[in-house]
């Protein structure tokens, strides 16, 4: 599957307490109620693979990919009842985030 004319949102978490299991359970729950924003047209929750190089950052506890048909579906999420009811419940359990947004290279 090739996307083309979309936008590609990619949120990295890092977790408070990196090892309870609580906290991931609950950030994972909390990302799956996220995915039912209706501009959301595919999302993935994904935690560090076991790949190993230099090069990759594994440090984080759990990411968050979506796909927008385009910037006006990512406008929306940002404002969704649901994305802010998400910040409210889990903004506790993490000490850092980091956002990659992307759209075609042109």
């Amino acid at each position: 599957m090739i996307a083309k004319n979309n936008l590609i949102h990619h949120v990295y978490f890092w977790l408070k307490n990196p090892d309870s299991v609580e906290d991931l359970a609950a950030l994972k729950a909390g990302l799956e109620k996220l995915s039912k924003v209706a501009s959301i047209k595919a999302f993935h929750i994904g935690r560090p693979a076991s790949t190993r190089r230099e090069v990759i950052d594994s440090s984080y506890a759990l990411s968050w990919w979506t796909l927008f048909d385009h910037k006006e579906g990512q406008d929306s999420y940002q404002i969704d009842p649901i994305h802010l009811k998400f910040i409210e419940e889990c903004a506790h359990l993490w000490s850092r985030v980091i956002v990659y947004d992307t759209v075609d290279a042109d």
